[in-house]
């Protein structure tokens, strides 16, 4: 069952009696409703009165309610304010621009701007290579979304997403010290969307695409992969991709078992599964299962099913050599490995439990899985999802932060297989002895995104 965690987190201001009994009291009937209380503080004492600051947890914006309630129910108590900590921190946004050099007097301005920066406009001009040295070109990502898929939110438009595009700036900086910005876009025109990348690409070193929804996510990146000079990287495919072969590495290695040997069946063939499925059927990789069987909500894809649109005709051609049809539940059958980047609660104990012995369970779906890990964990030898209050979370941030950082040091002009299989392979290498509760590396390990940059310069260089 799902935990409180810091997602849900409140801080309530109360008054209450000046007793001793005071803080027992609170934290008691926080915990009475399953909230979980982390941090008290006293932030005015008078003879009589209290006033507290009392921070906790919670498990959705209904339970945060109920905790307040809680506390007003208390004799004495009086609830002041409620402040949710997740807006607190996304108050005015969460990014800046800070300048990389000092302005301290008439010679600075003069060598950062009029009249010394013309000298440096006019060598960009005479070679416009130049730019990836004297501009921030060299460091920075445009975080490209059409708020079309944003989350498992939906479509919520340009503006909703601003948040999240915020956040994934961040993290390619806190991780790997890449200049990354929101590039929020009015529009879902596939037209609109190609052309206005195009035409922003001089800034930029490289194009993280983003909650782009499928199949016009498809078409956007591979246009824009033809057209520009920098990488393009779709991270609602690749990145994904990247981390779960990662992960599938070190589980089949936990439980003993070879992809040659393995039935792997990949629940969801939207922008994720199917990149999954193309990076486990790559010519470059040395993972290619023994058998893969690609299910979408009308079922297992197969050759001469009705309704196929060009991806799914590619994943006809390219999965299910034995022509199998029939339901999620009959691909489970025998299956060593499931991987679900689909939809909340598709099956259950009875499905887990026609599966092979040893079975890996990877169910992705956010933030509500394709199946109870709890339930799963007691039927298959290794669980993964993509919560963080269960292990093995499958977090795209594992990987995309490490591959521009080596994409951009190699002043790459693409992106291929070779490079995200290099990647995958180092994120799984961060762990040298999985086991079946640990079988990727934490975010915060300080040595994941270099080992990952190194391995996709090596792959843009042609080293081994």
């Amino acid at each position: 069952m799902p935990v409180p965690g810091p997602g849900y987190a409140i801080t309530a201001r109360v008054e209450v009696p000046a007793s001793a009994s005071a803080a027992g009291d609170l934290t008691m009937a926080v915990g009475r409703v399953g909230g979980v209380v982390t941090a008290f503080d006293v932030v005015e004492a008078a003879t009589s009165t209290l006033v507290v600051d009392i921070s906790c947890n919670a498990l959705n914006e209904a339970h945060a309610q109920e905790i307040t309630e809680a506390l007003e129910a208390l004799p004495g108590v009086t609830v002041r304010k409620v402040s949710d900590r997740t807006f607190l921190l996304h108050l005015g946004g969460k990014l800046e621009v800070t300048s990389k050099v000092s302005l301290r007097n008439r010679d600075d301005l003069s060598r950062a701007y009029t009249p010394g920066v013309a000298r440096v406009c006019q060598a960009i001009a005479a070679n416009p290579e130049d730019a990836r040295r004297l501009t921030i070109k060299r460091n920075t990502v445009a975080v490209v979304t059409d708020g079309s898929a944003v989350l498992g939110l939906g479509n919520i438009g340009a503006a909703a997403a601003m948040p999240v595009m915020e956040g994934k700036a961040a993290l390619f900086k806190r991780f790997a010290g890449v200049d990354a910005w929101p590039v929020c876009l009015d529009t879902q025109d596939t037209e609109e969307i190609i052309r206005t990348v195009q035409v922003l690409a001089p800034a930029y070193g490289g194009i993280n695409l983003e909650d782009i929804a499928a199949p016009r996510c498809f078409e956007i990146e591979a246009r824009l992969r033809e057209m520009l000079d920098i990488p393009v990287f779709h991270d609602d495919q690749h990145g994904t991709a990247v981390v779960v072969l990662a992960a599938l590495r070190n589980a089949l290695r936990v439980v003993g078992k070879k992809p040659a040997d393995c039935r792997i069946v990949v629940c969801g063939v939207g922008a994720a599964g199917s990149a999954i499925i193309r990076l486990l059927k790559s010519k470059q990789g040395s993972s290619t299962p023994g058998d893969l069987l690609a299910v979408d909500i009308d079922g297992i894809v197969y050759r001469g099913r009705p309704g196929l649109d060009e991806n799914l005709t590619w994943m006809a051609e390219n999965t299910n050599i034995h022509g199998q049809q029939g339901t999620l539940a009959d691909a489970l059958v025998g299956a060593d490995v499931f991987i679900g980047v689909s939809a909340p609660n598709l099956f259950g104990a009875a499905e887990l439990a026609t599966m092979a012995p040893d079975a890996i369970v990877f169910a992705l779906a956010n933030p509500d899985p394709e199946v109870d890990p709890a339930l799963a964990l007691q039927h298959a030898a290794v669980v993964a999802t993509g919560r963080s209050d269960y292990p093995n979370q499958i977090n795209n941030v594992l990987a995309f932060p490490g591959v521009f950082r080596g994409l951009l040091d190699a002043q790459a002009r693409d992106i291929t297989d070779a490079m995200l299989l290099a990647a995958s392979a180092a994120i799984a290498d961060v762990v040298p002895e999985p086991n079946a509760s640990f079988i990727v590396p934490s975010v915060f390990d300080s040595t994941l995104a270099p080992a990952v940059a190194e391995a996709v310069r090596s792959a843009a260089s042609g080293r081994t």
